[in-house]
């Protein structure tokens, strides 16, 4: 298969910042929410309301920790990403590639960011619109479909901990390449 005439590819951290936006919108009400339970504890402190110091300080920890969370889960989306991105250049649009990154509104994300950087972003939210996914749908299907899904071991490694992925491809220079000079 020949390769693909590129559409102008964006730096990378704009890649990044575009796979994980929710992510990263979320990030910020969870530092805001972290900032704002740290406040009520420490004022509590000075009441000296145990119950309400307990209560504010698990609040905080919650947020906090959701920070890292939401980190990790960035790093692994834009792993898929890149993954993505290489997979459809090398064989084009395919279904059972797009599929495969149907599970959480986040990894269909990922796979409309890499498509649209190839120049075929709407066939990825086409084959997404035919399978009934909403925009909505932000929950992973696993959600509802296993409820303990927060003690296997796959889900930890696949939503956080992606191992890192080396692109076989430098899309920004081959994209360089392709425009004809005048």
């Amino acid at each position: 298969m020949d390769s693909p005439i590129l559409p102008k590819q964006p730096p990378v951290f704009i890649s990044y910042l575009r796979v994980g936006k929710l992510l990263y919108i979320s990030l910020g009400l969870f530092a805001a929410e972290s900032y704002f339970f740290w406040r009520l504890f420490k004022s509590s402190r000075f009441q000296e309301q145990e119950l309400m110091q307990a209560f504010w300080l698990i609040c905080f920890l919650f947020s906090f920790v959701h920070i890292f969370l939401v980190l990790m889960d960035g790093w692994s989306r834009f792993q898929n990403y890149k993954k993505i991105k290489d997979l459809f250049y090398q064989h084009g649009f395919k279904v059972r590639i797009a599929v495969n990154y149907r599970g959480s509104k986040c990894q269909r994300n990922a796979a409309i960011v890499a498509a649209e950087e190839l120049g075929f972003g709407n066939d990825v939210r086409r084959l997404y619109k035919k399978l009934g996914i909403k925009e909505y749908h932000l929950l992973p299907d696993f959600f509802v479909q296993d409820p303990f899904f927060l003690f296997k071991n796959s889900f930890w490694s696949r939503t956080f901990l992606e191992k890192y992925y080396p692109p076989k491809f430098d899309f920004r220079s081959i994209s360089k390449m392709q425009i004809p000079v005048n």
